[in-house]
């Protein structure tokens, strides 16, 4: 993380009291593990696969995707903090242990994060899940986005991982409203060991199947540390993944940082705003969108 923070600009905001202080993200995902540089901000919890009420990740994915977003870096003495290390949490599971999630769940998921938006707060809706139907979007998942983007939540999702195919954004990713995001660094992934079933270029692309240009702009999701949810057997609290998830919640936490200072800020000023902060990578626009996220210039 402390890579990722220097790329986007965001490592000197921290001295000047940018933080996400007051702003509470939803996290669309595995669960979470109440990890040292989570759990002091977890405002809730809610489990659609099994019911339990205690936090909880058997998958790890929700807890890394949070400590990008929120990490306050406290077991790594800083040096893995993330975005914004005092935005509130409320991560929702609709992920099993193996990563897979019905459809059906993760629309109660964002029913949810709709219905108690008020109650906790909510400004954020983080999706780094994704689905890629055989020459179609899912209808139902794009206007489960929609309506929680309608009532006014930022809602930021993933580009998927399965490029690097035109045509290779998942869905909800591929909705007209929300803000995607790819990985900008997708073609470094043979660098890091670890990269499971993610190959070279996996960044997904547009445009959609209902040719909308997409994603709208990029952050680094390769080779990513992050808190893992295998801190209470292993005792090592950080662990390395990479993908368009890891990617999303950078996003995410920039728009946290950004709310901060400007709460007043609906999701079009925040997806706006997001447009004139990035860089040209110098990529096709299908690749890069907009182009590469730069946190200094979005709270410049």
């Amino acid at each position: 993380m402390d890579r990722v923070r220097k790329l986007t600009g965001a490592e000197p905001l921290l001295a000047k009291g940018f933080t996400g202080k007051g702003i509470t993200a939803a996290i669309l995902d595995s669960g979470i593990y109440p990890h040292p540089d989570l759990k002091e901000r977890i405002v809730d919890f809610r489990d659609f696969l099994n019911g339990r009420t205690g936090c909880y990740d058997d998958y790890g994915h929700g807890t890394h995707v949070a400590g990008i977003l929120a990490g306050n870096g406290k077991l790594s003495r800083g040096r893995y903090r993330g975005i914004a290390p005092e935005c509130r949490l409320l991560p929702v599971k609709v992920l099993d242990r193996r990563g897979n999630g019905s459809r059906q769940d993760v629309l109660r998921g964002i029913e949810f994060v709709i219905s108690t938006r008020e109650r906790y707060h909510t400004r954020i809706l983080n999706i780094s899940v994704g689905t890629l139907a055989e020459g179609k979007d899912d209808e139902e998942l794009i206007q489960a986005v929609e309506d929680a983007w309608d009532a006014g939540l930022i809602v930021v999702a993933a580009a998927g991982n399965m490029g690097p195919r035109k045509e290779s954004i998942t869905s909800p990713g591929s909705s007209r409203k929300i803000i995607t995001v790819g990985a900008s660094d997708d073609e470094q992934i043979e660098a890091f060991p670890r990269k499971g079933r993610i190959l070279t270029g996996y960044s997904g692309r547009g445009p959609t199947c209902a040719c909308i240009v997409k994603p709208e702009l990029t952050a680094p999701g390769t080779g990513i540390v992050s808190c893992s949810s295998r801190y209470a057997f292993t005792r090592q609290g950080y662990t390395v993944k990479s993908g368009t998830s890891m990617s999303t919640p950078v996003v995410s936490g920039a728009a946290a940082l950004l709310l901060s200072l400007h709460p007043e800020f609906s999701n079009l000023d925040v997806k706006m705003r997001m447009h004139e902060s990035t860089v040209d990578l110098k990529l096709p626009g299908s690749r890069q969108g907009w182009g590469f996220l730069r946190i200094d210039r979005l709270l410049r």
